[in-house]
């Protein structure tokens, strides 16, 4: 097991490592495995890859982000540009439907809404605005469409968990209640539930994950 130092200097480590950002500007506190980052930044986008550089290390047993987007004054940008920009990278992503996903952009928020059919589209729209230029944050209110039986997706979930995490499988839980989906268990570390969330959202028909696994030491 780690202590908090440890996975201190391994968090630190992890985020020079990431060429996309630059970890000078980003502070990291540890309290029982407990990661906290704090600073500012210069988009969004470096943001959002400080998150998944935390999640990457192994130990991490909850991450609360604490980052300002600080723009710089050459990457300001109007709302209506924004907006018109969101418009266009949605309108030529490849993996969402035609006028499923709405927009608003609030001071530099986007809030992106409507209904899709797949986890993975969600994720797509997400990816696609997070780089944009002007953006402070987003916020996903986007919903996915149930479409199969409570039973047939909780055998769809143990059957991938079982592929792909034989180790941890049998110590998660599927409990699925219309079309939403409890995690209940524990894991060893933050990457195996991740992937177990991972899981169940990939699944057809899912329309909500409460991940309520632990990690144990």
């Amino acid at each position: 097991m780690k202590t908090d130092m440890q996975l201190q200097q391994d968090v630190i480590e992890e985020l020079k490592w990431d060429q996309s950002l630059d970890a000078t500007k980003i502070g990291v506190e540890v309290s029982g495995g407990v990661v906290t980052l704090a600073g500012h930044v210069d988009s969004y986008s470096q943001k959002w890859h400080a998150e998944s550089a935390v999640q990457r290390v192994s130990g991490v047993k909850a991450l609360a982000v604490e980052i300002d987007v600080s723009l710089p004054g050459s990457s300001q940008r109007t709302d209506a540009d924004i907006a018109r920009s969101v418009e266009n990278v949605l309108q030529w992503s490849a993996y969402l439907p035609a006028d499923r996903v709405s927009v608003m952009v609030e001071a530099g928020w986007i809030t992106l809404s409507g209904e899709v059919d797949w986890e993975y589209q969600k994720l797509a729209a997400v990816n696609a605005v997070s780089q944009l230029m002007g953006v402070k944050g987003i916020r996903d209110q986007i919903g996915l469409r149930p479409a199969v039986s409570s039973h047939s997706i909780k055998s769809e979930i143990e059957a991938a968990l079982n592929r792909r995490s034989k180790a941890n499988a049998h110590n998660v839980k599927v409990e699925v209640h219309d079309a939403n989906v409890t995690l209940p268990g524990s894991v060893d570390n933050w990457s195996e539930r991740e992937l177990a969330r991972r899981t169940a959202w990939g699944t057809p028909g899912v329309h909500k994950v409460l991940n309520n696994i632990s990690i144990s030491w």
